[in-house]
């Protein structure tokens, strides 16, 4: 099943790959080496010949083969959980703030289990007072989010948050963020598009940043980067705060830009003298 946005297969897991490559070279390896080591070549000849035709073999034949031969058992494991994610009929975020002690993790896994209500993804964000965990869910249809507030915090949760969600949200958002921030070692002058990107938010001007209502500024809807070249950055999300984690990969581009720019200024800065 491959992606409709991108067409293409979910990546394998690394366990997965690791035992589908043994299965495929380890026999192709012993038969070459028993071909190889009962000629009469001499001892470096044999080395040759083993280093080289094994590095081939197992180049073009062998782990091209086994992702060719063994793929549904490879992407099993991605594929199943797709289906899920696609058969769903209601994805949920739900953000909430737990008591950073023992036990506290299952106690709200079971509650969602009692919800029929299956965890897709989980972030753990340290916060004061405990740790806010970030929940991607997927839920029957006919689930409300008063019914899941009310089961998080009969489980301990606290200032919790819930929103319907999409399958963008189950994007890596590390991996994300690399990609992006090598689009804006290019260019540095992509800052604002690069962050409103990452963070799936809107900029604001200073201007309109002093229009907002005030909630804003305290329900975490609100985000502001700070830059030394040409002020602050405002980026708003409404009706979805921002994480400490996207707060710091936002700040962490924000860093990026300044250091090539710099480093753009003194470069030219030295070609100029040097002409």
């Amino acid at each position: 099943m491959h992606c409709h946005e991108c067409g293409q297969l979910p990546e394998v897991s690394k366990t997965r790959l690791t035992v589908a490559n043994v299965l495929t070279i380890l026999p192709i390896e012993i038969l070459v080496h028993a071909l190889v080591v009962g000629t009469s070549m001499p001892y470096l000849a044999k080395v040759l010949t083993l280093a080289v035709t094994a590095t081939a073999v197992v180049i073009w034949v062998a782990e091209p083969s086994a992702r060719r031969l063994l793929r549904r058992w490879l992407h099993a494991p991605a594929l199943r959980s797709r289906r899920r994610v696609h058969a769903s009929a209601a994805l949920w975020r739900v953000r909430t703030v737990l008591p950073d002690g023992t036990g506290t993790l299952e106690r709200i896994t079971h509650g969602f289990t009692r919800l029929d209500a299956n965890i897709l993804s989980i972030h753990v964000h340290r916060v004061t007072g405990g740790v806010l965990d970030e929940f991607i869910l997927s839920a029957p249809g006919s689930l409300t989010d008063d019914e899941l507030v009310t089961e998080v915090e009969a489980c301990g949760g606290r200032d919790t948050r819930v929103w319907p969600t999409s399958p963008v949200a189950l994007t890596d958002g590390q991996s994300r963020a690399l990609t992006l921030a090598t689009r804006l070692a290019h260019d540095p002058g992509e800052l604002v598009a690069t962050v409103a990107e990452l963070l799936s938010a809107e900029h604001l001007d200073e201007g309109a940043e002093r229009m907002l209502a005030p909630s804003s500024r305290h329900d975490g809807t609100l985000i502001k980067i700070p830059t030394s070249w040409h002020g602050p950055l405002y980026f708003v999300r409404p009706g979805d705060p921002f994480t400490p984690a996207e707060a710091g990969r936002a700040h962490r581009l924000a860093e990026l830009a300044e250091v090539v720019t710099l480093g753009q200024a003194a470069s030219a800065g030295t070609v100029t003298k040097s002409g």
